[in-house]
């Protein structure tokens, strides 16, 4: 599965933008930003630019100044953010780009996105439900599958992960129902 951009909590805010990432803190007195990336490597959310920042609803477009990784997330410096109070201002904002900015996914690979909201049916036909989100392990990633119940599947291609199917809407696994 490509987490080159989307990986856990990422998701498609509408056909246009795809959530990235979030603003959690202010770094510094001239405006850095702690970001927590949904990227991979997570310093590659700089890669990216114009950043749309959403709260609340309300949508702002930033430059990516610079920035750099630090420990486990990344300090940005965006346009317009040039002090501590600009930028306490942003904290908890997600950060979404264009989807057009994205690279695509290569043969056999996926966005996270991409895979929220498909319904997912057993190699035998049993709808199990829908991927509501997706996080990774350390040893794999794995499907959150709502429907009469959660379920949290491993994303293992070929092991449990029999196909994948964007145009239908569809991700077939090799399931036992009742697990």
């Amino acid at each position: 599965m490509s987490r080159s951009i989307a990986q856990p909590g990422a998701l498609l805010v509408d056909d246009d933008f795809v959530v990235v990432g979030k603003i959690t803190g202010v770094f510094g007195v001239r405006g850095g930003l702690k970001v927590y990336s949904y990227t991979e490597p997570h310093a590659n959310i700089l890669n990216y630019s114009p950043w749309y920042l959403i709260t609340g609803g309300a949508r702002v477009t930033r430059e990516v100044r610079n920035g750099h990784a630090k420990g486990k997330g990344v300090v940005a410096f965006l346009t317009g953010c040039t002090d501590r109070d600009a930028a306490e201002a942003l904290v908890h904002s997600e950060v979404a780009v264009l989807r057009s900015q994205l690279p695509p996914a290569e043969e056999g690979e996926y966005y996270w996105s991409d895979l929220i909201g498909l319904h997912v049916v057993t190699v035998n036909g049993v709808a199990l439900g829908q991927v509501t989100q997706l996080f990774e392990t350390g040893a794999n990633d794995v499907l959150v599958v709502q429907g009469e119940r959660e379920r949290m599947i491993p994303y293992l291609p070929q092991q449990v992960v029999r196909a994948v199917d964007l145009a239908r809407g569809e991700i077939v696994v090799d399931w036992d129902p009742d697990f």
